[in-house]
């Protein structure tokens, strides 16, 4: 498995575990501390939704950084194993919840009426995830008024600027990887 870590906050330097192999693409430490150094103070007290949570490192770091809560969805069973051993090894039970479900399909297994304030998007590269995702996100009502929409994707994947009710704000480069920053039209 590789490791990571937690770049800072209360849990800084605590070690994250990766299942090995590339099917999880963790984000890498330079790419996560770039996001979180934009979204500096706008992280405390938030309700965190991770879509493709992977090793569940953007979540974790958010938790780290003062958020309330945090939703981790995914997939792959290597994935959630892992992701289960960083939240367990973190002491962060009582403040995550992790799902397992196809993203791809739709968002049905989120609560209505719970609102998420920073959603965090890392579906895999070359998939054409996105675009659907963020539709699937802004037709299931979980967003919160104002909320901040974080994509990390592959920089030969656009990211529509007006996604229905959808708005792109920023977008930085990284080599191959893109992240967009979006809000909700609401």
């Amino acid at each position: 498995m590789r490791r990571l870590r937690v770049i800072s906050g209360t849990l800084k330097g605590r070690r994250l575990v990766s299942p090995s192999g590339w099917a999880t693409r963790p984000t890498a430490d330079r790419i996560k501390e770039s996001v979180f150094n934009i979204l500096a103070g706008d992280i405390a007290d938030r309700q965190v939704l991770d879509l493709f949570a992977g090793t569940g490192a953007l979540g974790i770091e958010a938790l780290s950084r003062g958020a309330k809560t945090a939703v981790f969805i995914d997939q792959a069973k290597p994935a959630l194993d892992a992701l289960r051993r960083n939240i367990a090894n973190l002491g962060l039970e009582s403040r995550a919840r992790i799902i397992r479900w196809d993203i791809r399909k739709n968002l049905n297994c989120l609560a209505a009426g719970f609102a998420f304030d920073l959603i965090f998007m890392d579906p895999p590269y070359g998939t054409g995830a996105v675009t659907p995702t963020l539709k699937a996100l802004a037709a299931c009502g979980v967003m919160a008024s104002p909320a901040r929409i974080v994509i990390e994707h592959s920089a030969g994947e656009c990211v529509d600027p007006h996604m229905g009710a959808l708005t792109l704000a920023d977008q930085r480069r990284f080599g191959k990887t893109l992240v967009s920053f979006a809000n909700p039209v609401l």
